[in-house]
């Protein structure tokens, strides 16, 4: 997997992966022109689009009806050090469940593989490279 992210100016970035483009930007009060998520709120999309998919393969799987399906996830920000946390998904899913059917969607749901990313602290390098200007 691979992302790439480009600096558009202020503090607007176009990030690319495969063929597909997002800009991430900031609200105004933080010197953006709001025209795109923050990096925290793609975070928060990353986790409840992967829970929510999660969700409808499982009632695919079962054949419950999956239409109306929406997903929240909210967060907090934290210090110490500065970050997200306390992270809260809800699933919410038009119809009646079986007490056995909501387990089965609780546990698809954690099934995510952001969110099990999220559990388990990964690893992370970060390498600076200097390009050489022509």
């Amino acid at each position: 997997m691979e992302v790439i992210i480009e600096h558009l100016g202020a503090v607007q970035f176009e990030i690319k992966s495969r063929q597909h483009t997002l800009i991430s930007d900031q609200p105004a009060e933080n010197k953006g022109y709001d025209e795109g998520m923050t990096p925290p709120e793609l975070l928060l999309a990353s986790l409840g689009s992967c829970a929510a998919y999660y969700a409808v393969d499982y009632l695919v799987r079962n054949k419950i009806a999956r239409e109306g399906v929406k997903t929240r996830v909210t967060a907090e920000k934290v210090k110490g050090p500065f970050r997200v946390d306390n992270f809260k998904i809800e699933v919410e899913v038009p119809g009646d469940l079986t007490a056995e059917q909501l387990k089965g969607l609780e546990d698809a749901v954690h099934r995510c593989l952001i969110h099990n990313t999220l559990l388990q602290p990964p690893k992370i390098e970060v390498a600076i490279k200097v390009a050489v200007l022509a």
